[in-house]
């Protein structure tokens, strides 16, 4: 569980900077130069995801089961991780009404992925892993609508050719990643 932890911290933490500590992270910026400050943040991203991976599977050889399980709420899990797919897509792809309406899709797909999870997990470890996320994507939609808000950012209206490629985007890996790369990555398979 050690690991664990220390990976969510790692991870969390510099994906945190922006929200709690936005004046040292423009200081750091200035003083590493740009892409020292990537290389930096990537070189901790990359570290705090693999103690995350290595400690979740170590604790899922253990686990303390903390509430109980039904089988339904595996069914939910996967229903609601539509529409995180479709969110983490309309992240990237340029256009589209759903960033142009949610303004932060990649927060709100984290937030509805970690709610899912949390929903059909019931160890301690699926609790700190994705209650941990769930608290993360909180602060940070709060913190990038602030942002927005003092900067007075303005979002460029969507139109319908981007918004569908979204959609049957984020269809589409969530078809791969529910019935093929879920098992193969994970070893749980969502369906069966």
């Amino acid at each position: 569980m050690t690991l664990l932890i220390l990976g969510l911290v790692v991870f969390l933490g510099v994906h945190s900077v922006r929200i709690f500590a936005e004046g040292w992270r423009t200081q750091m910026r200035q003083r590493l130069g740009e892409n020292g400050w990537k290389g930096l943040y990537s070189l901790l991203s990359i570290a705090g995801f693999v103690l995350i991976v290595w400690g979740y599977g170590q604790a899922r050889l253990q686990p303390t089961v903390l509430w109980p399980s039904p089988t339904w709420t595996r069914h939910l899990a996967a229903l609601l991780t539509i529409p995180a797919f479709v969110l983490l897509v309309a992240a990237y792809v340029p256009g589209n009404a759903i960033k142009a309406r949610l303004h932060h899709p990649m927060v709100l797909g984290v937030k509805v992925w970690a709610l899912s999870h949390l929903l059909a997990n019931n160890t301690l470890a699926d609790l700190l892993l994705f209650g941990g996320f769930l608290a993360w994507s909180v602060a940070s939609f709060t913190a990038a609508r602030k942002r927005d808000n003092v900067a007075g950012a303005v979002y460029l209206r969507g139109h319908a050719g981007p918004t569908i490629a979204v959609v049957v985007v984020g269809l589409l890996a969530w078809a791969g990643f529910a019935f093929w790369a879920h098992a193969a990555w994970i070893g749980v398979r969502p369906f069966g």
